[in-house]
């Protein structure tokens, strides 16, 4: 593959525990019921896919993905087997986790009750104001697509490529990350919409779905592709908008 070198920078305003809030919500299972192995596994499953696509992801993701392999084999040991430390008393070694993922989702569920409050202040002023009910989930944000929501899209694509022995991807044929951003704009004409998988269609090596995926990210960050849902976890859209 041609740009081996290229590297991609994204601002990944989310953290790690952001991402584990997205596995959990996609797995549509509550924060208490987190199954430690199951999580890990999809968490170094996102770690190992901005490895591959060599985007700089910050220090505090590998320090979370240490943590949850020590959980994950602390939950393997049988209880009289369990590290003489602090936590040693407890029962359930994803507690404290938990606590955190509880106490940061609070956190964010307040943030995006008041980012509505403010959008609603533009349009007319109340005279009493509307406390947050923090039982209530979080309203889904129609049309918002994160870089969590797009590297779960090209897993699928990738998974296409999972049991192929194609002898085009053992001679690897060349691809540039400037071929596949001319291959998109031809794709997707001025002012139109289409489906992100459909871009991959064509596509016969996990190294062309590769390149293809790093050239939308470098005409997202130039705004040239604009990326939306219709709903939490639905099918991503690709737009390019009139500029």
């Amino acid at each position: 593959m041609e740009d081996k070198d290229y590297k991609v920078k994204l601002e990944i305003f989310e953290g790690p525990l952001d991402l584990l809030l997205y596995l959990i919500k996609k797995d549509e299972i509550d924060i208490y019921d987190v199954s430690i192995g199951r999580i890990t596994k999809q968490y170094l499953d996102y770690i190992n896919t901005f490895k591959m696509l060599n985007i700089e992801v910050a220090s505090e993701f590998i320090v979370m993905a240490a943590n949850l392999m020590y959980l994950k084999s602390r939950e393997l040991l049988p209880q009289t087997q369990q590290p003489p430390d602090e936590d040693a008393d407890e029962e359930d070694p994803r507690w404290e986790l938990i606590r955190q993922l509880v106490e940061y989702k609070k956190f964010k569920d307040v943030a995006q009750f008041l980012g509505t409050q403010e959008v609603k202040a533009d349009e007319f002023f109340a005279t009493t104001p509307e406390l947050p009910d923090l039982s209530a989930p979080a309203p889904d944000v129609v049309g918002q697509v994160g870089i969590f929501d797009l590297i779960r899209a090209f897993q699928k694509v990738l998974k296409r490529f999972e049991n192929s022995t194609d002898i085009r991807e053992i001679v690897s044929d060349r691809y540039s990350v400037a071929d596949k951003i001319e291959h998109l704009l031809e794709a997707i004409p001025m002012g139109e919409r289409v489906r992100f998988d459909s871009l991959f269609s064509s596509a016969a090596s996990r190294v062309e779905v590769i390149v293809t995926f790093l050239a939308m990210l470098e005409l997202m960050k130039l705004n040239h592709l604009m990326v939306e849902q219709e709903q939490m976890l639905g099918d991503i859209v690709v737009i390019r908008p009139v500029l």
